[in-house]
């Protein structure tokens, strides 16, 4: 649907984000509500900049429907920083994800976000056992 290079401008941030913005995240099947600022979602973005580098942003699926809006996305990077305890090892990385953001004004207010974090351990423990 639509490929971009992301992580390019985590400085604009809070042109789409809220004051403050509730993000609803799965963690090890573990709901956990955060709130962030748009300066700490832009630390955030670094963050994964630099765990995978400049990475790949597909948005497989879009949905809007009154406040709401579904989003589905496939991001592909490398392994350049530690990623949960996994030293760097330069292989390419895959995250499938899905978000649903409510939008107040322009501006996402909250948001519920599901990764596929077993996809993403198994990409590691095979990156790992290869010689």
């Amino acid at each position: 649907m639509n490929n971009a290079k992301t992580g390019l401008h985590p400085d604009r941030a809070a042109h789409f984000l809220a004051d403050r913005v509730r993000a609803h995240q799965i963690v090890s099947e573990a709901p956990a509500v955060v709130e962030r600022t748009p300066q700490q979602y832009t630390e955030h973005v670094r963050e994964m900049l630099d765990a995978y580098g400049p990475f790949t942003l597909t948005v497989d699926e879009l949905i809007a429907e009154g406040d709401r809006v579904y989003a589905r996305w496939t991001q592909s990077g490398r392994h350049v920083g530690p990623v949960d305890h996994h030293p760097p090892t330069g292989a390419p990385l895959t995250a499938v994800t899905s978000a649903v953001y409510r939008v107040t004004q322009g501006r996402i207010v909250e948001y519920w976000i599901q990764i596929d974090r077993q996809g993403i351990t198994a990409q590691l423990q095979r990156t790992a056992t290869k010689p």
